[in-house]
């Protein structure tokens, strides 16, 4: 077989990589770059969209430079990009209208808030989106952008405002305008999305002021997406072959396709996935149901529970608290700590996910004695990610009834074996680690090479060998800590209706 190559993106909340794959699916060369985090006076966090695109040119420049392949080998692209975080720019001219606001992002918390005040509307928004009113998703981050903009209202009149989440920008300017397209698995995040009729849904839609001609066409996640030449960069026009959620992107980069399978990603924050095969399973227990992607022209449905602080602890306690240096510190310290600390941190700076949804919580430190010290803090917020990843998953094995005895992980902290080895300990189950990284770019570089038909998706998986962590904490200790956390999230959630109460 000839040469050749693919470029994967990745745009997640801290940067963009430009990754390249040969033709046997191996990982040769990558490149980051950082983009600013705008936080207002107020805390709301935003992204600079110009500023991502024209990243996404340089890191891909970068890389091709220092591998120094030819680039008119390349022969596809494939998209992964952070969700939920929401773009608006004007279809005529191609320029944003505002910052981007990002995922996790509350602002829109007084607007869900107010449509949350009509119960029948929130009953219709989960059973036809599968997601809980929250200000996490899109819609609510739109309808802010419609009463806050003051541009808006006349480009919509117009029928001139583009709405979208990253993917739909970056498809939006790589192929110059001509393609205003998302796939599945994004769409499905934006509590906009009838995941059951496979199509924007009017009545929700309506209910947050948001037009559907202003959202982008929704697209198999293995189709041609458009055409692009980087900007030039490429010399020829490739195609884009596969886009994907960077959390369904991990889900397909660990060959998790089957119904059952389960993988958590962690980075700022972290998502926990169980494929749950081609039915949507409504939950009971605070979780998502979305569309892990439409491949083939068949669609395969996810649970999964969203924690808005995991990796983000760690930045926390190094930038905030200075108790550590790099986040690489924190291993050594959690096992210096003393073993029979009782210190929860529950990391709610923005409120708690899954499977509790309060967006009216701040963090809390609990259970501390005169002897804790920095490496119990440093213990604590490390271990606060397991808890919470925990909780998803006892939610997913009620709601479900699968057994679930292994999972697939990835992101920068599970370079942390302390906690890797805290996970499997705490959830009882095994932990499988790739000996390689980026699996949400794997998955969506992946995804267009087998759209494309350049891999053999029988044999590129082969590339990625796993180690393996078992459970060695006994059930006497699993539950003693468990039931501190559980009591740390009570009190949390306690003290937060209290505070509400007394507001009123």
């Amino acid at each position: 077989m000839a040469t050749f190559y693919i470029l994967g993106i990745d745009q997640s909340t801290q940067g963009t990589k430009a990754v390249l794959f040969d033709k046997n699916g191996k990982m040769i060369g990558r490149s980051d770059i950082s983009h600013r985090q705008i936080i207002s006076k107020e805390s709301w966090v935003s992204h600079d969209p110009e500023e991502i695109y024209h990243n996404i040119i340089a890191a891909t420049r970068k890389v091709v430079e220092e591998t120094g392949i030819d680039k008119k080998q390349i022969n596809c692209i494939g998209i992964s990009n952070q969700r939920e975080t929401t773009v608006c720019w004007n279809k005529k001219t191609g320029k944003p209208l505002d910052n981007a606001i990002v995922w996790h992002c509350n602002r829109a918390k007084a607007i869900c808030n107010r449509i949350g005040e009509d119960s029948s509307i929130t009953e219709d928004i989960y059973e036809r989106t599968g997601l809980k009113l929250s200000s996490y998703y899109p819609a609510g981050k739109i309808l802010w952008m419609i009463e806050n903009l003051p541009e808006i209202k006349k480009l919509i009149s117009e029928n001139s405002i583009a709405f979208g989440t990253v993917d739909s920008w970056l498809i939006y300017k790589l192929t110059c305008g001509d393609s205003f397209k998302t796939d599945y698995s994004n769409a499905s995040r934006t509590q906009l999305f009838n995941i059951k009729e496979l199509q924007w849904d009017q009545k929700i839609c309506d209910a947050f002021n948001v037009p559907i001609e202003a959202l982008p066409e929704v697209c198999d996640s293995d189709s041609i997406f458009g055409y692009t030449d980087l900007d030039g960069f490429l010399g020829q026009k490739i195609p884009i072959n596969g886009v994907l959620g960077d959390s369904h992107g991990a889900l397909f980069g660990h060959n998790c396709l089957s119904e059952g399978d389960i993988k958590a990603t962690y980075g700022t924050g972290a998502s926990v996935m169980l494929n749950t095969g081609d039915e949507p399973f409504f939950s009971k227990y605070g979780l998502s149901t979305s569309l892990a992607w439409k491949v083939k022209g068949k669609v395969s449905y996810v649970l999964e529970g969203n924690i808005n602080y995991t990796g983000a602890v760690i930045s926390w306690l190094k930038d905030q608290l200075g108790l550590i240096k790099s986040a690489s510190e924190a291993e050594a310290l959690a096992r210096a700590a003393d073993p029979h600390d009782h210190t929860y941190i529950v990391p709610a700076f923005s409120g708690l996910g899954a499977p509790w949804w309060r967006d009216d919580t701040n963090a809390i430190i609990t259970g501390m004695s005169r002897n804790t010290g920095k490496n119990e803090i440093v213990k604590a917020g490390s271990e606060s990610a397991a808890y919470q990843i925990n909780d998803v998953i006892t939610a997913m094995r009620k709601d479900s009834g699968i057994s679930i005895n292994q999972m697939c992980v990835d992101g920068g902290p599970t370079r942390n074996n302390y906690l890797m080895q805290f996970q499997s300990d705490i959830t009882n189950i095994s932990i499988k680690i790739p000996t390689v990284e980026e699996f949400s770019v794997i998955g969506a570089s992946y995804l267009a090479g087998i759209s494309a038909g350049l891999y053999d998706e029988r044999n590129v998986y082969k590339n990625i060998s796993y180690s393996l962590y078992k459970s060695e904490m006994n059930e006497i200790d699993r539950k003693l800590k468990t039931d501190g956390w559980n009591e740390a999230i009570e009190m949390l959630i306690g003290t937060s209706k209290r505070s509400n109460e007394s507001a009123e």
